[in-house]
């Protein structure tokens, strides 16, 4: 693990992607750091996996990291081949971080009007549909005539969204005297896991069940932009997403709600047709 946290490929990664590395190699290390690397079978890998079956999230982050650590080492001649090679992740059953509907987004509005911080923290999240990492970052050193232009921590992408009103609306209800829009009691920037600690506990405020997380509204705009009729590039534009097919899972969804409501649409239109050439039989 020494080796790998020295390589160029760790210290080119950005570092709150260097972070999430370490969030589960570090686990990793502490259980299985006593093993010699050169020994290391495939069976062993699978057994390690079998254990987490329980956890299939937690279980594909550490295939996940047993295979950057194999690569790693095959790659530094510490052993000739890599056993990962063909191991699949376990099945989850979810989609990951589920989507916030419009029903929890309104009970959310319910509970904080504008002006308060929680009602800034969604509309940030829910009309920029960027990722709670950089939400916490933004202020108004990234506006400029209507545009918040902010460059994403994960990824390096540069992205550039006008204003909503709703957004704008909340923006102008603030103190000018920050130039960061999310601030803690103390007056203090957020930090990330701590901002997602604040949030969730605004999401129990509001009376909302428990998976509701600050990711959940990044999906959440995106499903919005998808059934506002808008394109794979045109979300991209917004999100940051680099590719298109990430986004396609949204715009499909909005196209089977379009044709779904067209069918029943149009299956109302002949159900009221036949009802005005059928008479009731008094009528006859």
């Amino acid at each position: 693990m020494a080796s790998y946290y020295r390589s160029s490929e760790y210290l080119n990664l950005k570092p709150i992607t260097q972070r999430t590395y370490r969030s589960t190699i570090e686990p990793f290390r502490e259980e299985h750091g006593d093993k010699i690397t050169s020994e290391l079978k495939r069976e062993h890998v699978k057994a390690i996996i079998a254990k987490l079956a329980d956890r299939p999230a937690v279980a594909n982050n550490w295939l996940k990291t047993i295979k950057i650590l194999i690569r790693h080492a095959v790659e530094n001649g510490m052993r000739a081949d890599n056993p990962t090679i063909g191991i699949r992740k376990l099945r989850t059953g979810s989609s990951g971080y589920r989507t916030w509907t419009e029903a929890e987004i309104q009970t959310y509005y319910d509970k904080h009007p504008t002006g308060s911080r929680a009602r800034l923290a969604l509309d940030l999240m829910l009309f920029t549909g960027q990722r709670r990492a950089d939400v916490v970052r933004m202020g108004r050193q990234h506006l400029r005539d209507g545009v918040l232009t902010i460059r994403q921590s994960k990824t390096g992408t540069e992205v550039e969204i006008p204003l909503h009103p709703t957004l704008r609306a909340s923006l102008d209800a603030l103190s000018k005297k920050n130039m960061t829009f999310l601030l803690t009691e103390y007056g203090k920037p957020f930090a990330v896991a701590g901002f997602g600690n604040w949030f969730r506990d605004r999401v129990t405020d509001a009376g909302l069940p428990e998976g509701l997380s600050a990711h959940g509204l990044r999906k959440a705009a995106c499903r919005r932009l998808a059934e506002a009729g808008c394109t794979g590039p045109q979300i991209m534009a917004i999100s940051g997403h680099k590719n298109l097919k990430e986004v396609q899972v949204y715009i499909q969804a909005a196209d089977r709600l379009g044709l779904a409501r067209a069918a029943v649409d149009k299956q109302v239109a002949a159900d009221e047709e036949r009802t005005r050439i059928v008479k009731p039989a008094r009528e006859v």
